[in-house]
């Protein structure tokens, strides 16, 4: 296969990942955070906190068409190690069809007693969020991080992607830290990365 050839079919995909998305926003403005998808460089930041040798899963939340979810595997960690809730249902069945081993659940991120099943009770190495936090309450988005934090080990990162410029959930020192991961200028919109951990 020619240079050209790969980089249009590169491209072609790329298209066609941005027009799936767009629809899914179009559909669902509420569950999408942005019209176009995270940019490679952004997923692969956002990755780079999972300890792949840990032996423990890692949870994904948001996955949209896979670009996060690319950059997991990318770390090294096995399919079988990863967990994906995707809330729309037409995201989740291309997800399924492009990423063979990952175990992609379609359901809500906001009920993970009930969207987990059998798994509720896991814990996790990390969890690497795309959900678009600033679209909902500030009393669910608090929630929702301290729900993902019990599932971790003390210490280890919850990641936040957001558009903000600040942190979408309101510091609480008493119950979890805040740190500012990284601003990716390489992302449309510009990304803010943030990482929440508790300490005890």
């Amino acid at each position: 296969m020619t240079l050209r050839v790969k980089v249009k079919e590169r491209l072609g995909k790329k298209f066609d990942d941005e027009i799936r998305f767009f629809k899914g926003w179009m559909s669902n403005t509420r569950a999408v955070g942005s019209i176009i998808p995270t940019s490679s460089v952004t997923a692969r930041r956002m990755a780079s906190v999972i300890n792949p040798t840990s032996g423990l899963p890692v949870l994904e939340l948001g996955p949209g068409t896979g670009v996060i979810t690319k950059a997991i595997l990318g770390t090294g960690l096995a399919p079988e190690k990863l967990t994906s809730i995707e809330f729309s249902t037409d995201f989740y069945n291309h997800l399924v069809a492009r990423f063979h081993g990952v175990n992609f659940i379609n359901g809500d991120a906001f009920d993970l007693d009930r969207t987990l099943g059998d798994l509720r009770n896991a814990t996790f190495d990390s969890v690497i969020s795309a959900v678009p936090l600033l679209n909902f309450p500030m009393h669910r988005r608090v929630a929702l991080i301290e729900d993902l934090l019990s599932r971790v080990p003390a210490g280890r990162p919850v990641v936040q992607i957001s558009y903000g410029p600040l942190s979408p959930v309101v510091a609480m020192p008493d119950r979890y830290q805040i740190s500012h991961l990284d601003f990716v200028v390489r992302n449309i919109p510009p990304a803010q990365l943030w990482t929440y951990r508790r300490t005890h």
